[in-house]
């Protein structure tokens, strides 16, 4: 099966095609078949999702599966612990720009 993917405009947030629209839930996606790549250019060309693309899946009892690590982990949502995020430049450490 075919999914389409992207971006919301606003927060950045993965989403989904459902068939009528968007979700940030992948269970919600829909297999865009043969169709996918006319969806995608009316989709982008409308600017109601940020580069949009069509990925494979496998069909499970749970819902859809992206069938490749990458799309995987972009469908389990955020995934950055704060607690590791870089911190704020320490203004009295200097510029070390040459």
């Amino acid at each position: 099966m075919k999914l389409l993917t992207g971006n919301e405009l606003g927060s950045g947030a993965v989403t989904w095609w459902t068939g009528s629209g968007w979700s940030i839930h992948v269970e919600d996606a829909v297999d865009v078949g043969e169709g996918g790549e006319s969806i995608l250019h009316a989709e982008e060309g409308a600017r109601r999702v940020n580069a949009p693309y069509i990925i494979d899946a496998i069909a499970t009892p749970e819902g859809p599966r992206p069938a490749h690590i990458k799309d995987r982990v972009r469908a389990l949502g955020p995934t950055v612990r704060p607690d590791l995020t870089l911190k704020p430049a320490d203004p009295a450490a200097g510029d070390w720009i040459i």
